[in-house]
């Protein structure tokens, strides 16, 4: 258990969520509070597909509240700055501070300060009207707001199509609340709490999260803090194809899930909660497909399982999912959740080796880049499909991990099967794909290798399976400062090609998730030197930043223009390393 009481670790979080670039959100939630100048808005992490053609696309969507002022006598909006903790988000003006909290996922309550003054906003809505205690209003989002203070004036304005003003001047005691409700429900929530209650039980909840977290070494804690603050405030609860609580890569760049996110962002969770980290598995499986193909992504409306841009193709993500289900069985001992899931994990596998050969090689294609995980990776400029060493490389290891749950749950005629699979795919990579002249594995398109050279062609060092002369030229390369081993490891792109660009996501930035993989992959090779040099570098790299991100500039370790901001699975591997580093130096000195 951390060694900080957890109410030590809020306040160790003070300020950290600037409102600015960083929301005030909970667990669950759908609702991101931003302040920006002396306005107030409430963004929704939602995507509405079916009314992009309205609205827009949700991270360029106008908030479903904006304008959010608080006046003074006079009229004039008063200046306001954010005192943020975890549990509640303080606006402090020169009236007093404006205390937010969440009552629930879809609930906000402000606690009042003492005195008369005005709150004006603007909502997204198709009907409005106001009543004694507040007003409703509908729309693709029903808004309601409520309190218990002395309405001087409470009227709703029409501000064109779909948007209307509330314009409020209140006369409250101190304490008293303003509850804000947004919801996709008919029934709204007004009856009223005391917000200084709803303020100390948001309190405990989040005391009772930290509580749970084991400890880390000194050096880490403050990044630490805030990885476990985005890996709890990204999670979002149950609705439509959302089967299962579960975190989004980012609530402000990306909602949904993308599935191979969901394994990374699983192994943070292990260490507090296993139900927890399984249901991100679970999310995944609930949606596969009846040929075992899994989604690319899940929202609340609908899956992603076939795109036509760039290309036509079904479309899913890396096959990880048994090599993270036998890390959470290695931290929980749950062996029923293996049993529960290893049927479909092994549709999973079957799928990639039955649907997606390719007969030249024996070895499987991506048949759409974004199956890859790996966007706009220069390794699909040629076209597709691409036998990719990566993907080979995934389908080893998830035998490897396959083989070894059939052992635990008692499937044994299933194991020499997987094991002889994963040896043949091995040695099918080494056939096909090595070059000696590069010391890589090459990926193939149209039977030509693709020109290119990225930390992917190396990946095959985490099959374990290679020989010397083959892991002494990949560890070559990987080291070599210039093309992967840059300031700010791993580059994804050698800075030797014409193609590297350390700006623009798969062209060269370093991604943490990548560098865990292969973290791994020098451990199982046998270098645990220069696995715990990674580790300790990425740890670096991830602290440089107040906020965390999808990815980095591995020359300068800045972040990227589009790069993501509260990110989850770095977020989730800063929280593993950093665990793991902690247990080498206890190791270390009580040996």
């Amino acid at each position: 258990m951390l060694q900080l009481p957890g109410l030590e670790c809020l306040e160790r979080l003070h300020n950290r969520i600037d409102m600015v670039g960083i929301p005030f959100t909970d667990r669950g939630s759908r609702l991101l509070v931003f302040l920006r100048g002396n306005e107030l808005s409430v963004r929704l992490a939602e995507r509405w597909v079916k009314w992009e053609s309205e609205y827009g696309h949700y991270r360029q969507r106008v908030p479903i509240i904006e304008r959010f002022q608080i006046l003074g006598k006079d009229g004039a909006p008063l200046a306001c700055t954010a005192d943020t903790y975890p549990h509640v988000a303080h606006v402090q003006t020169g009236r007093g501070p404006f205390s937010f909290a969440f009552v629930d996922p879809e609930t906000l309550a402000v606690r009042l300060p003492a005195g008369e003054y005005g709150i004006e906003f603007s909502v997204l809505a198709s009907d409005a009207h106001a009543d004694r205690r507040g007003g409703v209003l509908h729309g693709k989002r029903n808004v309601s707001y409520t309190t218990s203070a002395v309405l001087v004036r409470n009227e709703i304005v029409s501000e064109g199509p779909d948007r209307w003003r509330v314009r409020l001047k209140l006369r409250a005691a101190e304490g008293m609340p303003l509850l804000l409700n947004i919801t996709p429900r008919l029934a709204f929530n007004r009856a009223l709490p005391d917000p200084t209650t709803v303020i100390a039980e948001a309190c405990d909840r989040w005391q009772a999260w930290y509580d749970a977290v084991p400890d880390v070494l000194e050096e880490y804690r403050d990044q630490y803090l805030y990885a476990w603050w985005v890996m709890r405030s990204g999670l979002m609860n149950t609705r439509f194809y959302f089967t299962r609580e579960a975190m989004t890569p980012s609530k402000i760049h990306y909602v949904g899930v993308w599935h191979w996110d969901q394994f990374f962002h699983a192994l943070a969770y292990r260490h507090v909660d296993s139900k927890l980290a399984e249901d991100q598995i679970r999310i995944v499986l609930d949606h596969q497909r009846a040929d075992g193909m899994l989604p690319d992504a899940i929202y609340d409306e609908g899956l992603v399982t076939h795109l036509e841009k760039p290309v036509a193709a079904d479309v899913t993500k890396p096959p990880l999912a048994a090599w993270i289900a036998l890390k959470l069985y290695e931290t929980s001992g749950h062996l029923d959740f293996l049993n529960e899931v290893y049927d479909a994990l092994n549709r999973w596998h079957e799928w990639w080796l039955r649907d997606n050969a390719d007969p030249a090689t024996g070895l499987c294609v991506y048949q759409h880049p974004f199956s890859s995980g790996l966007d706009d990776s220069p390794l699909w400029d040629e076209g597709m499909p691409v036998v990719a060493p990566d993907l080979n490389t995934y389908l080893v290891m998830g035998g490897d991990c396959l083989a070894q749950i059939a052992e635990l749950i008692g499937e044994h005629q299933d194991v020499a099967r997987l094991r002889e699979r994963a040896d043949g795919l091995a040695e099918s990579m080494i056939e096909h794909l090595w070059s000696e002249q590069s010391g890589q594995f090459e990926a193939i398109h149209d039977g030509h290798p693709v020109d290119v050279t990225t930390l992917f062609n190396l990946l095959p060092l985490a099959t374990g399976r290679l020989p010397p002369e083959i892991v002494e030229r990949l560890l070559a390369n990987l080291t070599d400062p210039g093309a992967f081993w840059t300031a700010y490891p791993l580059a994804t792109v050698s800075l030797r090609d014409d193609k590297f660009d350390p700006l623009q996501m798969w062209r060269g930035p370093s991604w943490v998730n990548i560098n865990y993989l292969f973290i791994e992959a020098l451990f199982r090779v046998g270098q645990p030197d220069l696995a715990r040099r990674l580790r300790r570098e990425t740890l670096a790299m991830i602290q440089r930043h107040p906020d965390i991100y999808e990815y980095y500039n591995p020359l300068t370790g800045e972040r990227p223009p589009k790069a993501a901001p509260i990110f989850g699975w770095t977020s989730a591997v800063f929280i593993d390393l950093a665990l793991q580093e902690t247990r080498d130096k206890i190791g270390k000195e009580a040996g």
